[in-house]
């Protein structure tokens, strides 16, 4: 048996209730530490960075996953320790108040938790929907989970935003353990009996993790896509911290424009997923491997043209390429987790967790490192030329690396048949 619509959109429950804790991290506390404790941006963008650095761990968790047979039992342990690392990083920001090197002590292990819980569980959810969604549903199913992180994420962070207002310690404390207790209950109701449902792979003689770690490696299709991961996601979180300051510094946007327009980026991804899911699963037009290849050349011609827009002046139409940005951001994306979702089984069976960890893994290190990236790389090119050609210069590689990645793509998954040709069942 295979998951269920039903199914599939409960497991994105779980996939919303991820996004719900981390994004408290990322922008809430963010924020509290830069403006209200007057902290460095280097202090909350290092604790981020901890958090995708300790999820290198993902192929541990996924081979647990693989070898337990008990993919539910992580995902929530998983949702458990994010939902204590999220109390603990908000307890950390009270903390910080008073003592610095208590607070810091904290922030530390409780970033260190979320890391840890995302690993357990996102890999083992990942692995699960890898192992029990029919090949014709794979694209709306990491459709329909990843959109519905983007709602957790946009929820979470409009609701907390308001009820924090007016700011203090005990109602921080109180939301944040809300929404933590919250996503625990949501992922115990969403995972209930969904695995026993349906067919488990799991290894009937496990062998040591490092063995079995490296068995994966040994496939070519696996390792050549753990480098497409790794390069496309550096390429797609490169703009991250810089399109921003881009805004305000070449265009003039005032802080609350260039919040808008990663509002309005956000809406191009959430478009772009909603389009393939609808045109390759709805319509059964177009593989995985093409819309991944249109999603990473789009990327990069909306890349070329925001470059290009800042020679132009404060007046060119920012807002337009951006979202364009967004929508094929989204496109890329989408397949390229449908795309992990069918070579998971590909290979030697009952390894799916492990594969999936591991491309999670490229993953949450490219996105650390593809921020810092294109902050130091703008930060240097602003030493020796304007700064609409310094932050020009870093979008213009960043789609050279798009491309990079959409001839890579069109290699590592030159197989991949288009979905009208599956039948259902397949």
């Amino acid at each position: 048996m295979t998951l269920s619509w039903l199914s599939i959109v409960r497991l994105g429950l779980v996939q919303m209730c991820l996004g719900a804790i981390v994004v408290l991290t990322t922008s809430t506390l963010n924020r509290l530490m830069v403006v209200e404790l007057a902290l460095p941006a280097v202090l909350p963008g290092l604790l981020v960075a901890l958090h995708y650095g300790i999820q290198i761990t993902r192929p541990s968790w996924g081979f647990l996953s693989d070898t337990g047979g008990h993919r539910t039992f992580w995902i929530v342990s998983g949702m458990i320790a994010l939902a204590l690392g999220g109390w603990g990083a908000a307890a950390s920001v009270v903390l910080l108040e008073t003592s610095f090197a208590l607070g810091l002590s904290v922030a530390i292990l409780s970033y260190a938790l979320i890391g840890l819980g995302v690993g357990a569980s996102g890999t083992s959810l990942l692995a699960l929907l890898a192992t029990a969604t029919a090949p014709t549903r794979r694209a709306a199913a990491a459709t329909i989970t990843w959109l519905m992180m983007i709602f957790g994420i946009a929820m979470t962070a409009g609701v907390v935003g308001s009820l924090l207002d007016p700011y203090s310690a005990s109602r921080l404390l109180t939301i944040v353990a809300i929404v933590g207790g919250v996503a625990v209950l949501l992922t115990l109701l969403a995972t209930w009996r969904v695995e026993a449902n349906v067919v488990a792979r799991t290894e009937p003689d496990p062998m040591p993790f490092r063995e079995g770690l490296a068995e994966i490696w040994a496939e070519p299709k696996a390792r050549a896509f753990t480098l497409f991961v790794f390069l496309s996601m550096t390429a797609y979180f490169m703009q991250e911290l810089i399109l921003e300051p881009y805004a305000g510094l070449v265009f003039n946007f005032t802080p609350g424009q260039s919040t808008q327009l990663s509002g309005a980026q956000n809406g191009g991804v959430f478009l772009g997923m909603v389009a393939v899911g609808v045109i390759a699963t709805g319509f059964r037009r177009g593989s995985l491997r093409a819309w991944v290849i249109a999603g990473c050349g789009g990327s990069a011609a909306a890349l070329t043209s925001i470059a290009l827009l800042g020679q132009a002046g404060p007046t060119a139409p920012l807002l337009p390429a951006v979202i364009a940005l967004g929508f094929f951001n989204g496109m890329f994306a989408v397949a390229a987790i449908g795309s992990m979702m069918k070579l998971a089984g590909e290979g030697r069976e009952a390894r799916e967790g492990t594969r999936m960890g591991l491309w999670g893994a490229a993953q949450a290190i490219a996105a650390g490192f593809g921020g810092l990236l294109g902050a130091a790389l703008a930060d240097i090119a602003r030493q020796f030329t304007a700064d609409a050609s310094a932050f020009g210069s870093v979008f213009l590689f960043e789609a050279a690396l798009f491309l990079s990645a959409a001839w890579m793509a069109r290699r590592v998954m030159a197989s991949d048949p288009p979905l009208a040709s599956l039948q259902p069942g397949e």
